[in-house]
């Protein structure tokens, strides 16, 4: 029944079974509670203890010593999910598999259907800590043929390597278990690479979260370093916004943008704090007088100080990102204006600005250049001035924040475009998606920030990982990609297969955060497989202890210091029904 009504979409609630027992049916777009040990069926059902009702609740005050009990009397907001005694999961595996098995013709079962894997939480009770039991249905076409059966056992943490398994001995005993004379290993290992990298380079540590995934086949012992012949898979999980980024002040001046598209759209507009310097008041009558200046022909060399001053005002990067994300020195009049207007601080001051702009153009003070194809409202004005007639503006409502919003988004669509053609070398696949102007403002501005996030992205690769244009090319193509069929999101982790030796210097001398090796025998559907893996982060959720990384005090030797390790170990055994 759940397995029918799940075909319509995410069931909201689980269902209850015998009063002790919650159903969910967990779909492929969901988060996988078992993805750290089996990658198998999108689709599958999840068993674990049903919460407390109000009548139960009065029955077990008096158990609190139970552990299992305890953690359900909690408050409802801090209660993880709750596991099953490992006898009780046994018992629902055997009716899974015995409802599975065609020649069970007395449960009078007439219609048999090939059901989703089924993976019940337990309570880790037994002398094996036995976390999760699973049962997957093995398939002919439309017949059930068998069921693989899976015990997952969890211990730790801990960071005596002498409790680690013997290699060796895990290929003899999956020999043992299951009668086969050969036996293949495939690696796998997960490294964090952004506080390695961190420490070598000048650059401080940052939010990102950088990590690469690594096989391999053929392992030699346990916690072995990946051979450079190996498969790597880098990936990127990245929030814009962080302080120590070379480019946060091109992100300020994306949030100024995205202040004024809220504004347009609620007609409340959030401004900066007034500059503790120079108003934009005072920037912009500057900047108009050294404009009248030079049409004069007061000022002969003004005109390349001005632009170096506006080059250093664009976006003041560390010097160690120069060379990434170099600043443009063919900004036109509007580009320039919103320099010195991006810090504006009231309604009032941006009246104010455009009335001193507007004024200037209309008694020809200043004849500005502007970027052919500039198609903001004051590029039409500037155009027109040059005829000598302009019309009237009326600098009121939300006039004044569009023209300010026109003239931001062309002059950072243009940032942008300056990177990703000129220093990733994309410009034979950059997408016109990116700074289209066939759609609504608010649409463009959400562009800009994709652009925005995916330079986040490059700045970080280039500066942490000095990865070169060769590298960074097919970064870009896979983000450009996704976000052209995607909205943003900065929780995307975007993967790039990569050849190990390009990231190795920051992983050969760590300790991994996840190692793993996988034994296995047979071909096909008579293939079976033991998993063993440690891992500094809990393997479950429903587990009482609960680790991040936490590193033994005991065990430090010198400057090396030693990981705390969850061990995590997966055996298979095979039912078969023919």
């Amino acid at each position: 029944r759940i397995r029918e009504e799940g075909k319509d979409g995410i069931l909201e609630h689980p269902y209850l079974y015998e009063t002790d027992v919650e159903i969910s049916l967990v779909g492929g777009g969901c988060k996988s509670p078992i993805e750290r040990f089996w990658n198998g069926s999108s689709a599958m059902y999840i068993l674990q203890k049903a919460t407390h009702n109000e009548e139960s609740d009065t029955m077990e005050e008096s158990r609190t010593d139970d552990p299992v009990c305890a953690s359900e009397l909690l408050p409802k907001e801090t209660c993880g999910p709750l596991a099953l005694s490992v006898g009780r999961a046994k018992q629902l595996i055997s009716l899974y598999t015995m409802v599975q098995n065609p020649n069970m013709t007395h449960l009078g079962i007439s219609d048999l259907v090939v059901l989703p894997p089924l993976w019940v939480r337990c309570d880790g009770s037994d002398p094996q800590h036995t976390c999760w039991i699973g049962a997957e249905p093995l398939k002919a076409g439309n017949k059930v043929t068998g069921v693989n059966i899976y015990m997952v056992s969890c211990d730790g943490p801990t960071a005596d390597k002498t409790r680690f398994a013997n290699l060796e001995e895990l290929k003899k005993e999956h020999k043992i278990r299951h009668h086969s004379s050969v036996v293949t290993t495939k690696g796998f290992a997960q490294y964090e690479l952004i506080a390695a990298a961190a420490i070598e380079d000048t650059i401080a540590e940052s939010e990102s979260n950088i990590y690469v995934d690594i096989t391999w086949n053929g392992v030699d012992k346990i916690l072995e370093t990946p051979p450079l012949v190996s498969a790597a898979t880098l990936n990127i999980a990245l929030e814009s916004g962080d302080p120590r980024s070379p480019v946060f002040q091109l992100y300020r001046e994306l949030q100024f943008l995205l202040a004024l598209a809220e504004g347009l759209k609620t007609g409340v507009t959030e401004w900066p704090e007034p500059s503790e310097s120079e108003s934009a008041l005072k920037l912009v009558q500057e900047f108009l007088t050294d404009l009248k200046k030079k049409l004069d022909g007061d000022c002969i060399s003004g005109n390349k100080s001005e632009r170096e001053k506006i080059k250093c005002d664009t976006a003041a990067v560390d010097s160690c990102i120069k060379s990434i994300f170099g600043e443009r020195g063919d900004l036109d009049f509007t580009e320039q204006l919103w320099c010195k207007m991006k810090g504006v601080s009231s309604y009032q001051e941006l009246i104010d600005c455009f009335t001193l702009v507007i004024k200037s153009l209309e008694l020809g003070e200043i004849q500005p250049w502007i970027h052919q194809g500039s198609s903001s409202f004051l590029s039409q004005l500037i155009q027109q001035s040059y005829h000598g007639k302009m019309e009237d503006v009326a600098l009121s409502d939300i006039t004044p924040i569009q023209m300010l919003l026109e003239i931001g988004l062309e002059k950072m669509k243009k940032d942008y475009v300056s990177f990703f053609i000129g220093k990733s070398r994309s410009s034979l696949l950059f997408q016109h998606y990116f700074i289209s102007t066939s759609v609504d403002l608010q649409e463009q501005v959400h562009r800009v920030q994709k652009l925005h996030h995916m330079l986040e992205i490059m700045v970080s690769c280039t500066g942490l990982l000095q990865f070169r244009h060769e590298n960074l090319f097919p970064l870009t193509q896979i983000c450009m990609q996704y976000y052209k069929e995607n909205p943003l999101n900065e929780k995307h982790v975007f993967q790039l297969p990569i050849r190990p030796a390009l990231v190795k210097k920051f992983y050969q001398n760590d300790n991994p955060e996840i190692w793993k090796v996988e034994i296995s025998s047979g071909h096909g559907q008579k293939e079976v497989k033991t998993t063993w893996q440690v891992s500094t982060n809990v393997p479950v959720e429903h587990e009482t202890a609960n680790n991040s990384g936490l590193f033994s005090d005991s065990t430090v030797n010198g400057s090396s210091e030693e990981r705390l390790y969850f061990i995590t170990t997966t055996q298979c055994s095979q039912v078969q029904f023919t």
